[in-house]
């Protein structure tokens, strides 16, 4: 299982409000070029690659504050998160956060586990397939929408926010 903790670069913060930044932008020349249809679906550390050079696109002000938050790629959600949420496929969950929201915190009680964000790579490459979607819009639609979990944003908040994959 490949993993990673989000790290914001230095600097100054980033202007405009949470919304305006989770504006749907086209992901640099070099993450497409990375995500083209290779001739063998991204391994788990390819599709990291893959993820982390998206997160470096989101802005700073964002990862900044998203701070620790570890990002790891596996191929499936386990049987446990998919009975909590009621799923029967493996391949209906691409994404997903485990921790305590930002908006639910308290100094009196501090997260007992790092916050994570978990992508999983069959139900992405599944969904990149059937829809001809470029990997990279993809992948990072998905980070946006688990770190915005992270914020305290409800997946109804998220969809309206983020609008269609």
């Amino acid at each position: 299982m490949a993993s990673f903790r989000l790290r914001a670069a230095q600097g100054g913060a980033a202007a405009g409000a949470v919304k305006g930044s989770l504006d749907r932008r086209p992901a640099p020349a070099m993450i497409h070029a990375m995500a083209r249809r290779p001739r063998h679906p991204p391994s788990e550390d390819e599709l990291r690659e893959i993820a982390a050079a998206v997160l470096a696109t989101i802005p700073e002000m964002l990862r900044r504050q998203a701070g620790n938050v570890v990002v790891q790629v596996t191929d499936f959600a386990d049987d446990e998160v998919l009975d909590d949420m009621g799923l029967d496929s493996p391949f209906d969950l691409m994404g997903l956060y485990q921790g305590v929201a930002m908006t639910e915190r308290s100094v009196s009680q501090p997260a007992p586990e790092p916050d994570m964000v978990y992508l999983y790579r069959r139900p992405l490459l599944d969904y990149w397939c059937e829809t001809g979607a470029d990997l990279a819009e993809v992948v990072r639609y998905v980070l946006i929408h688990e770190i915005g979990h992270h914020f305290g944003y409800s997946d109804e908040e998220m969809d309206e926010l983020q609008g269609e994959p």
